[in-house]
């Protein structure tokens, strides 16, 4: 029997092997295949996250993994999420935006719902979708200054320091703390023991256990 196949469409090399043992653990008889474009990520960051000229670059990606032929695409990167929607509309293969399970998870979870991201280009298209989702709630968004730039420099341990901040900051005042970046996703699994009781989310995982029911 001919594999199902799951193309990942990535703004970040980083993004691969995230993604690729995630898709080991919970789709272990799916072909992933990985699209990476990282010139996006830095057009985005040039450009704003609604130039038009980067919105066509994503959705012809999308277009590219729909005619080579796949059963799933997902857009891995938060930034293009409005382009991933575009895109989506354009092809009968189904298009997941990595962040859409998160943010359900997170209105189903409370109405205080805290936004933590490294990148302005992130944490806006964030906000926006759990906004669109329920009028009914209380959005804290936080900017994680440096964060970005220190895990650009491979200083790996500055980024983590400086988003683990961010969270314990917001922990007090919201039910749920939404990570905008799945780069950020790394960061849970490290923060201090017993200091923060509210559920933290990252989209990786979420959007992997999403995309299972489609590929059985």
């Amino acid at each position: 029997m001919k594999k199902k196949r799951l193309t990942l469409i990535h703004t970040s090399p980083v993004m691969v092997g995230v993604f690729s043992e995630l898709c080991r653990q919970l789709l272990p008889d799916v072909e992933a295949v990985h699209m990476v474009d990282e010139s996006l990520l830095k057009d985005i960051i040039k450009d704003g996250y609604l130039a038009k000229r980067t919105a066509r670059r994503v959705v012809n990606h999308i277009f590219s993994a729909d005619q080579v032929g796949t059963d799933a695409i997902l857009v891995t990167c938060s930034s293009i999420g409005k382009a991933t929607e575009m895109g989506r509309e354009l092809v009968e293969t189904p298009v997941i935006r990595v962040d859409e399970p998160m943010a359900r998870k997170a209105i189903e979870i409370g109405k205080r719902i805290g936004v933590i991201a490294t990148l302005p280009s992130t944490l806006d298209p964030t906000v926006e979708l759990i906004r669109r989702h329920s009028a009914n709630i209380e959005v804290t968004a936080k900017m994680c200054e440096g964060a970005f730039e220190a895990l650009m420099a491979g200083d790996t341990s500055a980024h983590d320091k400086i988003v683990s901040g961010g969270i314990l900051e917001l922990a007090g005042r919201v039910d749920v703390i939404v990570l905008a970046q799945a780069s950020m996703a790394r960061v849970v699994s490290a923060l201090p023991a017993g200091k923060v009781t509210i559920p933290v989310l990252a989209s990786p995982r979420l959007a992997i256990e999403h995309v299972v029911p489609m590929l059985k």
